[in-house]
């Protein structure tokens, strides 16, 4: 599609779904047949240059969020009901629930500090877009960790940290570095150059965090991808008793992060996000039961956004 012919169909669908107008009015304005108007219409649906997305109601389970506030100390706990969702939808109808949460405790003026991950990247690709308002101040977004380059790039915390900027209104402070050093002594020369200092320091002290929930598989599985550890450190991490991460931190059942690859990680600490008022975290698969308890035995979460057969399994493991 050329972009002259392109343009012609984003015009034809502004003045239709934006401005209401009708097709014979749409015609008249632009020297168009009605006929042609409503082909045109139709090929912006078929082309993808309009979609339309049907946002149904969110069913949640009252009974599963009690008994995760209960037994964890949450200050919320947000249950999916799956309702027969298709597997492939669950975590996307999970980040809807999160981005209807964020959507009603972001403020103007916040500061939001976001990690990387699938989970996150479904919640902020749900939030809906807020006009500029003038006169108030906007929301700033801090990258909470470094970066993985390569594959994860979809899924890094800067890619979805632009994108919720985008969608606000706001600003991103970006953290120029890698999600891992090669030594804990390059790891403390990063964190000490101005603007990775910059960044973190406004991370630690955000209003409002994003994180995700890995699973020892997943997460070190990219971290291998990504050439920041090897099999053999992952086989010493699993010994040890790690069972997944936050923030690229690894921690085990109890929540306990005192292992030696956590020292690599360039990004805020479970200390820095157990004082942040408001942290989020999202999560889907009941095979993750263990490192989602072990993360909110850790203190590091405020809020547990999943599904039911999630919320299942992990209270009754």
């Amino acid at each position: 599609m050329d972009s002259t012919h392109h343009a012609l169909l984003a015009r034809v669908a502004a003045m239709y779904y934006d401005e209401e107008l009708n097709q014979a009015d749409i015609g008249k304005a632009l020297g168009l047949s009605r006929v042609k108007v409503y082909r045109l219409l139709k090929e912006a649906r078929a082309s993808g240059v309009v979609q339309i997305n049907i946002h149904w109601p969110i069913q949640r389970n009252a009974e599963l969020e009690r008994g995760l506030v209960e037994r964890f100390g949450l200050r919320h706990a947000l249950v999916l009901t799956r309702n027969g969702t298709a597997e492939d939808e669950v975590l996307r109808e999970v980040g809807r629930l999160g981005a209807q949460y964020l959507d009603g405790v972001l403020r103007d003026g916040n500061t939001m500090a976001i990690c990387l991950g699938r989970s996150t990247h479904e919640v902020v690709n749900a939030m809906r877009p807020r006009a500029p308002v003038e006169g108030r101040a906007r929301l700033r977004v801090a990258q909470a960790v470094g970066s993985i380059p390569y594959s994860m790039q979809e899924f890094d915390s800067a890619t979805i940290g632009r994108q919720l900027a985008e969608k606000l209104g706001g600003d991103v402070l970006y953290l120029s570095s890698p999600m891992m050093a090669d030594t804990p002594e390059s790891a403390d020369v990063i964190r000490r150059q101005p603007h990775v200092q910059a960044t973190l320091d406004a991370a630690r002290n955000a209003d409002v965090a994003l994180i995700g929930i890995g699973s020892l598989d997943s997460s070190t599985e990219r971290l291998i991808e990504a050439g920041f550890t090897t099999p053999a450190d992952v086989k010493a991490l699993r010994k040890h008793g790690a069972v997944g991460d936050l923030a690229g931190r690894m921690f085990d059942i109890d929540g306990k992060d005192d292992f030696a690859h956590n020292r690599r990680v360039i990004g805020i600490t479970h200390d820095d996000l157990r004082r942040i008022p408001i942290t989020l975290a999202s999560v889907s698969g009941p095979e993750r039961a263990p490192a989602i308890i072990g993360a909110l035995r850790s203190g590091t979460i405020r809020v547990l956004c999943t599904d039911d057969a999630t919320a299942a399994g992990v209270l009754s493991a």
